[in-house]
């Protein structure tokens, strides 16, 4: 296998590379595992559980991996209201980016000020690095640049890379009037002006595909080495027919710099990620993401780059 979850240091961005303001590209901070899962499986919590109890299996089949499982019997999943946003022609998409919105719910009303997620993802680490995710607003954002892991496209036992260069930021701080405009959306989000150019028109809801995602925390994955990880299980389904469209498992992990991550741990995540996929084979479901699904669900081809 050419290549480790976490990037090798070879890969390490050189410093000299810098934004067209002169700060240096950012840098991969974040790892993030996911697995794909299969929608007949979750038809109410006890999908949850068994999941659960697979990655307790998995863990206890890796060296120095402890797995701290939460009791789901009184659990509470959050509830987010999720929309892609893009042109009539995938033009965002096509090109690597997407752009959506999310809200979160409780007792069927929002909690808090919709957010805006904004990221250019590509199997390429240089060319997700040189994009400048930062947008032009009168208010707080952060930007995430992560190396997410996902089985390979055909096959369970492997993995391959993709690198997401986030920004999300609260919607309250487009101050536009029209913010589904494509002029505002230039203007906003800079990193797209080029795809936008002058054209009128809006970004629309794709494949008119609303999503209620619950999302539920399964337990604490530590490592060793002071790597600790939580992980999840996040339901999609379209609101619109209540169709479960996926599920999705994923962990994370927080890191200064890729090069102090122990090689100790890195063998160890990536046994996790293989151990669990032998595990939960009849579970996965392979060549796609959560993205890809909503792009595809009226029988469309976007170009993938994922």
């Amino acid at each position: 296998m050419d290549q480790t979850l976490a990037p090798p240091n070879s890969q390490a961005e050189p410093v000299e590379l810098t934004y067209a303001d002169g700060n240096p590209h950012d840098r991969v901070q974040f790892f993030d595992a996911k697995l794909i899962l299969k929608p007949d499986r979750f038809d109410s919590m006890r999908g949850f559980s068994s999941f659960n109890e697979l990655v307790g299996e998995a863990a206890a089949k890796v060296s120095k991996v402890k797995y701290n499982a939460f009791d789901l019997r009184a659990a509470r999943p959050r509830i987010r209201e999720v929309m892609f946003l893009d042109t009539a022609d995938f033009r965002l998409y096509n090109n690597s980016f997407i752009l959506r919105r999310r809200t979160a719910y409780q007792d069927g009303f929002p909690i808090e000020d919709p957010e805006i997620v904004f990221k250019f993802r590509n199997t390429d680490r240089a060319k997700a690095a040189a994009v400048d995710v930062r947008p032009k607003i009168a208010g707080p954002y952060r930007v995430k640049f992560k190396s997410e892991a996902l089985p390979l496209k055909d096959q369970t036992g492997g993995f391959r890379l993709l690198f997401s260069h986030n920004c999300i930021f609260p919607l309250s701080s487009v101050h536009e009037a029209d913010r589904t405009n494509l002029r505002t959306i230039g203007r906003v989000l800079p990193a797209v002006a080029g795809l936008i150019g002058t054209a009128e028109g809006r970004v629309q809801l794709v494949n008119s595909t609303l999503v209620e995602e619950v999302l539920l925390d399964l337990g604490m994955l530590d490592f060793g080495k002071g790597v600790v990880s939580k992980c999840n299980i996040s339901l999609w389904r379209a609101l619109a027919t209540h169709e479960v469209m996926c599920g999705e498992f994923a962990y994370q992990t927080k890191f200064d710099r890729t090069e102090d991550v122990h090689e100790l741990v890195k063998q160890r995540v990536e046994e996790l990620f293989i151990r669990l996929q032998q595990l939960a084979a009849g579970w996965l479901l392979l060549g796609t993401t959560k993205t890809g699904l909503v792009y595809r669900q009226l029988g469309s081809a976007p170009t993938s780059n994922e």
